[in-house]
């Protein structure tokens, strides 16, 4: 009934405000017999008069002061409302919400968010870690982030960061003592430390490519195994075995001596991170703050 009744109840304020038939249906743009007839019909659906009529004027009866007392503030939150919105185009406003795995979340995400951040107060961000493909509906996030540009019908993929590579690192101590690996191979004689995968629980099997592009995967065994990415790398540094990491996460401690690469030429690059939404989704002001800010510009 509300439904119903509503452009009739803003002719009835209307009216009531101007003291005038005339004078509303010029403010609501209509004609004064169709405004006359709005009014009877709405006083004919709630059984009551609304309003008095003389020849000189139009005011409202106890019954139509008692229901535009209810009506003009609800109004008047309305109006208000919908001018914030309005104006909240030139200021971004609301949540996103995005899913990542840890490296990318700490790596380029919060770097380029976090002025965003400063710039527009009014905006929120919550990321969360995880390393699944995570069905964005389910997960009541905006956005997602993994590797290369492929995905599924429906979504938009966008990249946010340059080309990566995994990279076999060790500390200098560990392979005076144990040797530097020769080929992938050769791994399975080394201690290395391994990442669990939350997505179905197996270990991460590592994954490198030969001179002519041929994927070649190897099991790795060792003393201590992580679900994350950051303690495998620190696990590398402290000398408990070789590890397969992202170069630039690796980055700081190669270019201080405490890490060295070992099968380099098996390391190819392949496609950076990207940033997935569903293609369907109406961006909110917040949310093409966000995609402006990751989107790469390399």
């Amino acid at each position: 009934m509300l439904r119903e009744n509503i452009t009739d109840l803003i002719a009835l304020a209307a009216v009531a405000e101007e003291r005038s038939f005339t004078k509303a249906a010029a403010r609501l743009n209509v004609s004064q017999s169709a405004l006359s007839h709005t009014i009877k019909g709405l006083e004919q659906r709630l059984g009551l008069r609304l309003l008095t009529r003389t020849t000189r004027s139009v005011a409202p009866t106890l019954e139509g002061e008692d229901l535009l007392a209810t009506l003009n503030p609800c109004f008047e939150k309305i109006e208000a409302r919908l001018m914030a919105l309005n104006e909240s185009r030139d200021t971004p406003t609301g949540t996103v919400r995005i899913v990542a795995v840890e490296y990318a979340i700490e790596s380029l995400l919060w770097p380029k968010l976090s002025p965003l951040l400063k710039k527009y107060p009014s905006v929120n961000i919550e990321l969360v870690m995880d390393y699944g493909y995570t069905d964005l509906a389910s997960s009541q996030c905006d956005a997602g982030v993994r590797y290369g540009e492929q995905v599924s019908e429906g979504m938009i993929s966008m990249r946010i960061g340059p080309d990566e590579r995994m990279v076999c690192v060790g500390a200098p101590d560990y392979f005076a003592e144990a040797g530097v690996p020769e080929t992938p191979q050769d791994l399975t004689g080394h201690r290395c430390v391994n990442l669990r995968l939350s997505t179905h629980g197996a270990l991460y099997a590592w994954e490198f490519e030969d001179a002519d592009g041929t994927e070649i995967r190897v099991k790795v065994q060792g003393q201590v195994c992580f679900n994350t990415v950051n303690p495998v790398l620190r696990a590398a540094v402290d000398g408990h075995g070789l590890a397969l990491v992202p170069e630039r996460l690796a980055a700081e401690h190669l270019a201080a001596g405490r890490l060295a690469v070992c099968l380099e030429s098996y390391s190819p690059y392949f496609p950076g991170f990207h940033l997935y939404y569903p293609s369907r989704q109406r961006p909110s002001s917040a949310f093409e703050a966000v995609l402006e800010a990751l989107r790469d510009r390399r």
